[in-house]
């Protein structure tokens, strides 16, 4: 919304300089997004008058033009202008005057022939792109005064970024009511006068879609001179309101528009048949607008129709077929109010948008409609001639907006704007806002106006208090609360130390969306119904993972590209599943690890990393605790180099190579190993207990053990450590053997077992029995064999 400051200043006019009124309403919620003054700066132009034109001696194309500028003598200058003519009035650039650009002028010779200063078109003036001639000023324009002051060219142009909610201040009249409540300056609204009765032509209307329409105003106006030129006042602020000057009738609904914020339409009252029908297009239905544009109505789009069929889209723009030209002699004047429902998003579906659709999308005064009709009415009559018939208002009660009122409570408005506030305060600032309201006990019960549609409920009217007090004249005191230190209990492992801690391994941190492709759900956690979204930000981005594994293979992917041949990450977030009617968001922890196993370097392992590397990271993780790892099956890793991590009997999470399927579909040279565990897992930790360090030799004794093959060890170790007595302190596996002189389908296991006593020396019995007892655990539920 770009309006004139000085039109602005007719209307309401604070003490404050344009810089000061546009922090104002800035700081009211009313941004200025742009300030500049009406033409760019210039000095030394003033209105003159050529007195004669003769023909340039030595030039076809120049003129000789004796000028009076207002001084004693008349000005000599030269003049390329095919329109400079004896008696017509331009601007004169005197000797001295620099114009935009810094283009200076000064006396000189053009072809022998002394020029006096320069006589300017408005384009060389900054004031609009018109070149083809001299800039004609109005025939009462004072010879001799400034130009800048004649035309007001300092008046300063705002533009207003306002939110949907403020349609009010899309007119000049509601920002007047803004600055008149937050200045306090009186408020001079325009006056409307009762245009008389001179004609009996009438137009009956018919509400035929009273939801969409539940009132519209019409008058026919006959006898009217479209030719009629517009007068250099409304020109000036239409062009500086951002709408060009078009013809007279068009320009006086585009300036009732402005500064009523009531869009209007004038019709060529020939051009129309039989009542006026506001309704619901049939579907398929033409229309070709006034921008030459032919489209098919559907039968959500609300017309303006007649007896032979639509005329205008409703709110949006007319019609070509109805449309008012300079033979037209008789209007019918359109002023309604159009629900906002039944034009939003109408015009945009044709690829278009107009000054009253914007308004009207956003809500218009249905409470203006007559008044907005007089107006333009009255600037017809006066500007282009005409006898007014009587007016039409076709209102339908029922579907008009209610304005339910609004309860304001004192205690409420303190506690959401941190100070309290007098009812007097109140009452002042509420009349200043021009909203009506009663007293019940301390509360304001507020009816707010019908341009008003963006006050609903108390946070509205809390918001308008602020606005007119002044959100910098709120207090801002610092914040004051009890603060206790909260328990962090020993056995809870804080999230930080534990990213730390994995950092220090040499893993690198990364954060991914949380909103992946659905294809990572489907090959990586054969998840085939992921939480979707029911608003992505992409489309390929359109369920939230239930995987982290996903983010950490897109992230290798990107580094191989990027030639890093070792890469090591993890990531630590939530994920998302559907959990009966609702939906789980546990935390997990995922790693992965590429490349080799040690960073570049003379002398070092070059060794790729395998299963083993990473699943010690994991152990450390856990240490003190002991996991066990147990053969499983993953849609994202490899069939025979996964395992599922369990943690006291529970399943934590899996690790393993990646499946050589994504491995290819991924173009990965190798395959990385990862793995995804439970965060709440790692955050529990077992608190150290104290125990007796012995102060006697421990006897260690070595046990080789042939069994099955296919015998997994962790259950093997898992149950010798449930059965040792007491005094076996560590058992360990030393060696594995398969081969020469081992039965095919047995291994060869060999441990190490510590045994020790915190209150004597053992005996040579006592280790014989700890070692049997050992010994026949192994055979009776492993059909082990003793190796010798």
């Amino acid at each position: 919304m770009q309006f004139s400051e000085s039109w602005l200043r007719t209307l309401v006019n604070p003490a404050l300089s344009s810089a000061e009124l546009a922090h104002l309403l800035t700081m009211a919620g009313l941004e200025v997004e742009a300030m500049e003054t009406a033409a760019p700066a210039f000095t030394g132009v003033v209105a003159a008058e050529i007195v004669s034109v003769a023909r340039h001696p030595d030039a076809d194309r120049l003129n000789v033009c004796q000028v009076d500028a207002g001084d004693a003598a008349l000005r000599q200058i030269v003049c390329g202008a095919p329109n400079a003519a004896a008696g017509m009035k331009a601007p004169c650039a005197l000797p001295g005057a620099v114009l935009p650009g810094d283009f200076k002028i000064k006396t000189a010779k053009v072809r022998g022939v002394e020029s006096s200063g320069m006589l300017c078109s408005a384009r060389e003036l900054g004031i609009s792109e018109d070149a083809a001639g001299l800039m004609a000023l109005p025939a009462d324009a004072p010879v001799g005064q400034s130009l800048r002051d004649y035309l007001d060219l300092d008046d300063c142009l705002h533009t207003l970024k306002l939110t949907p909610n403020r349609a009010d201040c899309l007119s000049l009249v509601g920002i007047a009511r803004e600055v008149a409540a937050l200045t306090g300056a009186p408020l001079n609204l325009p006056r409307t006068p009762q245009v008389a009765v001179a004609a009996p032509q009438t137009r009956a209307v018919r509400l035929q879609a009273p939801a969409a329409c539940p009132r519209y105003c019409g008058r026919i106006i006959g006898g009217v001179d479209a030719k009629a030129p517009t007068p250099e006042w409304m020109r000036r602020r239409l062009e500086r309101s951002g709408l060009r000057s078009i013809s007279a009738l068009v320009d006086i609904t585009n300036y009732v528009m402005l500064a009523l914020g009531q869009p209007l339409h004038a019709f060529d009252n020939a051009r129309l048949s039989g009542d006026i029908r506001v309704r619901m297009a049939a579907s398929g239905e033409k229309l070709l607008l006034l921008n030459g544009q032919e489209i098919a109505l559907s039968d959500d789009i609300l017309v303006i129709a007649d007896a032979t069929g639509a005329k205008a889209m409703a709110g949006i723009m007319g019609g070509e077929e109805s449309a008012i030209t300079l033979e037209t002699t008789e209007v019918f004047l359109e002023s309604a109010f159009f629900a906002p429902a039944a034009i939003a998003g109408r015009a945009r579906r044709h690829n278009f948008s107009s000054d009253a659709s914007h308004r009207y999308e956003r809500g218009v005064d249905w409470d203006n409609c007559a008044n907005a009709l007089e107006y333009a009415s009255a600037l017809i009559v006066e500007i282009c001639g005409g006898a007014a018939g009587a007016v039409t208002d076709a209102v339908d009660k029922a579907h008009l907006p209610k304005r339910p009122v609004v309860r304001l409570r004192p205690p409420r408005l303190a506690k959401v704007l941190g100070t309290p506030f007098r009812a007097a305060e109140i009452t002042q600032y509420l009349t200043r806002l021009a909203l009506p309201f009663t007293r019940v006990s301390t509360d304001f019960l507020v009816t707010p106006p019908s341009y008003r549609f963006d006050i609903e409920i108390e946070e509205d009217l809390i918001e308008e208090i602020a606005r007119v007090h002044g959100y910098e004249n709120l207090p801002a005191p610092e914040p004051k609360g009890q603060l206790a230190m909260l328990p962090q209990p020993e056995n809870r492992r804080a999230q930080t130390s534990l990213r730390q801690q994995i950092a220090d391994r040499g893993f690198q941190e990364v954060i991914n969306y949380a909103f992946v492709p659905e294809e990572w759900e489907r090959d990586l956690a054969a998840n085939a119904l992921p939480v979707r979204l029911a608003n992505p930000i992409a489309s390929q981005l359109a369920v939230l993972r239930s995987s982290l594994l996903g983010g950490l293979i897109d992230n290798l992917v990107t580094n191989l590209k990027r030639k890093q041949s070792r890469v090591r990450l993890f990531e630590t977030g939530r994920c998302f599943a559907y959990a009966g009617n609702g939906h789980r968001q546990p935390w997990h922890l995922a790693m992965l690890a590429y490349g080799t196993r040690l960073p570049e370097g003379w002398g070092r392992d070059t060794r790729a990393i395998d299963f083993f590397d990473l699943k010690g990271d994991v152990e450390s993780l856990f240490a003190p605790a002991e996991l066990s790892f147990i053969r499983c099956e993953h849609p994202a890793l490899h069939p025979g180099r996964a395992a599922s991590i369990q943690l006291a009997g529970k399943r934590v999470g899996h690790i393993g190579e990646l499946h050589p399927q994504w491995v290819q579909k991924y173009e990965l040279s190798a395959a990385p190993i990862v793995c995804e565990l439970e965060l709440e897992a790692l955050a529990s930790r077992t608190l150290p207990a104290y125990a007796e360090v012995s102060r006697f030799q421990p006897a260690i004794r070595d046990l080789a053990v042939l069994v099955d093959q296919a015998l997994p060890l962790d259950d093997i170790l898992r149950g010798m450590k449930q059965h040792a007595p007491s005094q076996i302190c560590a058992i360990q596996l030393f060696d594995l053997y398969q081969g020469k002189g081992i039965p095919e389908g047995r291994k060869s296991l060999a441990f190490r077992i510590v045994m020790q006593d915190t209150q004597r020396t053992l005996s040579d019995a006592d280790i014989d029995l700890a070692v049997t007892g050992i010994t026949a655990y192994l055979k009776q539920h492993f059909q082990a064999q003793l190796r010798t």
